[in-house]
């Protein structure tokens, strides 16, 4: 790899090891969060403004990330209106993204102004608004902007995630390729998950991105959970993971959940539809035999929670077929998805995830 390619991923570079421990001391530093701002509720609404346009302008995961963790401060420090909060949270971006990104990615600022989110609350930034703006949010946060996030990390652990001695349910992994895809794609939904909850600014941002790590592989039930190599490279052992753990694999049973019971209502609204269309011909010829629909529940299964050390629940053989049957006839390739059998999967008596998941998606969006 020529070092054009490596631009901008320092974690495959010589030097990554020195980068990676100069973020773990500037992590040790960062500025103390509070959760104080009188407008905490309103958080995850900016949380997900933030994550929407930084999805429509193809910005990068550290940028939003950033933009994410300066709101937070910048919340905690002033009692900011509704309005004026729209604005901050731009310029939050804003500043992230010249900071992580090319400058020619950098969003501009009409195209900004012609965001929904703009026009619908009658918003327009001004070229001097947002340099006052951006002036204000420097020098709260001291004119620096190197404050790791957990997408920072991740990077580092991710080439590490997942490696050829790694078993899945017990057996050795079919394709090494396709689980290091899987392991990206649970590990990126976990980052997301992590910033929609202030909760996870209580713990430093290495072992967000850690626990994010442990959590994609108890997800694709890959053993051992967390792995020697795995505790040597972040320096966290598996004992230091658990509560952030807990709390990531909560939100996938909610999204999971979530998820199943919207399909299941469009199953049911295709259903009636159905019906409905099938039974005009049928009232004007009574030859006409109108075709018998079913749609059982296991057309959309819901995940089962039960606690760890309760007795394990499987699908049986007959409903794991029909529901893979089902989703493969919607296009999907299944696999199904649960806690691992080691120890360690057993998170202090808290849930184990059973449930079938369509691989080919593997992670929700949030928004």
């Amino acid at each position: 790899m020529n070092p054009m390619e490596l631009e901008g991923q320092w974690w495959k570079g010589q030097l990554a090891g020195d980068i990676y421990q100069a973020l773990r001391s500037k992590e040790l530093k960062l500025p103390a969060y509070k959760g104080q701002s009188p407008q905490l509720k309103l958080r995850r609404h900016f949380a997900d403004l933030i994550a929407i346009v930084s999805n429509r302008f193809k910005l990068c995961p550290t940028a939003r990330h950033l933009a994410v963790y300066l709101l937070d401060l910048f919340m905690d420090h002033y009692d900011i209106s509704v309005q004026q909060l729209h604005i901050v949270a731009l310029s939050c971006l804003l500043l992230a993204s010249k900071f992580e990104e090319r400058e020619d990615r950098v969003p501009k600022l009409q195209a900004l102004n012609s965001l929904g989110c703009m026009t619908s609350m009658n918003l327009v930034l001004t070229k001097q608004g947002l340099l006052n703006m951006e002036l204000l949010l420097l020098e709260t946060f001291q004119w620096n902007l190197y404050l790791p996030t957990a997408a920072h990390f991740i990077e580092y652990y991710l080439p590490t995630a997942v490696q050829e001695g790694d078993m899945h349910d017990g057996w050795p992994m079919a394709s090494l390729e396709k689980s290091v895809l899987y392991m990206a794609k649970y590990a990126d939904y976990f980052l997301e998950v992590s910033l929609q909850d202030h909760a996870f600014l209580s713990s430093t941002p290495s072992l967000v991105a850690a626990a994010c790590i442990a959590a994609s592989r108890i997800i694709l039930r890959l053993s051992p959970t967390w792995p020697s190599r795995l505790q040597n490279l972040t320096a966290y052992p598996w004992e230091h993971l658990v509560p952030c753990v807990e709390k990531l694999l909560i939100a996938h049973a909610g999204d999971l959940k979530e998820a199943n019971k919207q399909k299941y209502q469009q199953l049911s609204s295709q259903s009636t539809q159905t019906v409905y269309q099938t039974q005009s011909p049928a009232a004007g010829n009574p030859s006409f035999q109108q075709p018998s629909l079913q749609f059982t529940q296991q057309n959309c299964a819901q995940p089962v929670l039960v606690p760890a050390h309760g007795p394990p629940s499987y699908l049986s053989d007959a409903a794991a077929a029909q529901n893979a049957n089902a989703l493969q006839t919607a296009g999907a390739p299944t696999q199904g998805i649960s806690a691992p059998k080691d120890a360690k999967a057993n998170l202090h008596n808290t849930y184990q995830v059973n449930a079938l998941y369509a691989c080919a998606a593997p992670c929700f969006s949030r928004w």
